[in-house]
């Protein structure tokens, strides 16, 4: 069904119908930097798609636009779990009046997977009207100029998955377990399970591989592979005695159980498992001293050059060559910004023939002043993708799939600027007040009499 109705849009009915405590805005301070960023929020452009997401027929209805958009908002701002974002909003007032509520509420709004199933609602589109929602307030408000959305700065970095350090000892492991338990749910006969001799034979392999004993350390790995091979086979052969559904399921990991050995044969293979809940995940080797490859998913951001706001932000299964996809990246800081774009600062890793009309600027080639200036403000980018790694949620996706990848990325970029923007209105409060302290001072005529008397 339709959504609910904001409360916050309904403060100008009487107060006859209102609650018997007392209003979020008589108590709490109205220059908060959430207060303020509540009341400059354009959450009609949201509300629109969201409302276009759920039809008329009968049913509960669905939660207001701006409720689900505030709870998106906050848990990226503020680096927060579900859980934990449901427990803070019921403490914060300022959380509740950010997300809509006009009286001080006493219970969660929400389930905590709730969340799940707005995120899996919206997809990546509707995290991008939510980031248009996000860009559109910054400009009415100054945060951000409109002429600057026009020249931005273009880098990628990788968001890792949540999954373990992949090794071929302990995905073959997983594999056996994941083999026998299945077998024994379904009441297929097991010949061996080796219950006993896995888990003993993965920490010997692990004992070898850190004294450097490889050659012990290959012998044992092709007897966990053609234990597991023993197992697939096994259930290969019992295929005909399953349920269709079930069916289905052997065939998925009997699958997977190939493709694990398959690739132990033969290290040089291309499109390796990594993870077994997690089988889109990449190696993806960015050069770094400290860590040599990073397991998960490439992401392109997109900033403009002075105020570094997020104005495009995707996720790139398959690690593609950075020049590949600048193209789609600057078609989505268009779609989201409205602004075509004229220049681009980027590394030389984004070199190559590109699509786009805009001006890409980069390092080997004679470039004139300003050009030099726009370059440098380039590097500002790093920064920011390290703040949104340490004081965001981009360090590591915990949200599963392709689609939790894309979904995540963008959330991610919603977070920076909303940071970007609480941390422009405390600045902006902080002069009014050092202004307001400056009228209090005594005339200067008025001072030396003062002291002369």
């Amino acid at each position: 069904m339709k959504p609910k109705s904001d409360p916050a849009s309904q403060r100008q009915q009487s107060k006859l119908f209102d609650d018997d405590g007392p209003a979020l805005l008589d108590f709490i301070d109205r220059k908060h930097p959430l207060v303020r960023m509540a009341d400059s929020m354009q959450w009609t452009l949201f509300e629109s798609h969201w409302s276009a997401l759920h039809s008329s027929a009968g049913g509960r209805m669905a939660s207001s636009g701006r409720q689900v958009a505030g709870l998106l908002m906050l848990k990226h701002m503020e680096a927060l779990s579900d859980e934990r974002l449901m427990e803070l909003w019921v403490t914060n007032p300022y959380y509740q009046y950010f997300c809509g509520e006009t009286h001080f509420q006493h219970r969660p709004p929400a389930d905590p997977t709730s969340m799940t199933k707005w995120r899996n609602r919206l997809g990546e589109e509707g995290m991008e009207w939510l980031l248009t929602t996000v860009v559109e307030s910054a400009t009415r408000s100054g945060v951000v100029e409109r002429s600057s959305l026009a020249h931005v700065c273009a880098d990628s970095t990788v968001m890792e998955k949540h999954i373990a350090h992949p090794t071929d000892s302990a995905l073959l492991e997983k594999m056996r377990c994941k083999l026998v338990d299945f077998m024994r749910e379904q009441g297929v006969s097991i010949r061996q399970s080796y219950a006993r001799q896995g888990p003993r034979l993965a920490q010997q392999i692990g004992r070898h591989a850190h004294a450097r004993q490889f050659k012990r350390m290959r012998r044992l790995l092709r007897k966990q592979r053609t234990w597991v091979g023993r197992l697939q086979r096994e259930l290969e052969r019992q295929l005909e005695s399953l349920a269709p559904v079930d069916r289905e399921r052997a065939e998925e990991l009997i699958r997977l159980a190939r493709r694990l050995i398959e690739q132990g044969k033969d290290p040089q293979t291309k499109h390796k498992l990594y993870s077994l809940h997690e089988q889109a995940v990449d190696c993806i080797s960015k050069g770094k001293a400290r860590k040599r490859y990073e397991f998960g998913t490439k992401v392109g951001v997109v900033c403009t050059q002075n105020e570094q706001f997020v104005v495009g932000m995707r996720s790139y299964p398959g690690n593609p060559y950075d020049g590949h996809t600048l193209d789609d990246l600057l078609q989505q800081a268009e779609t989201i910004t409205s602004v075509p774009v004229k220049t681009v600062a980027v590394d030389l890793g984004y070199r190559g023939r590109h699509g786009t009309q805009a001006q890409v600027i980069h390092r080997g080639r004679r470039l004139s002043k300003r050009e030099k200036q726009r370059l440098r403000r380039r590097s500002a980018l790093e920064a920011i993708i390290g703040h949104m790694k340490v004081d965001g949620l981009l360090e590591r996706c915990h949200l599963k799939g392709l689609h939790g990848d894309a979904v995540h990325a963008i959330l991610c970029g919603i977070g920076h600027n909303l940071r970007q923007m609480r941390a422009w209105w405390t600045r902006r409060l902080f002069a009014l007040w050092i202004r307001w302290l400056g009228q209090l001072k005594p005339p200067h005529g008025l001072a030396n009499t003062a002291m002369a008397a």
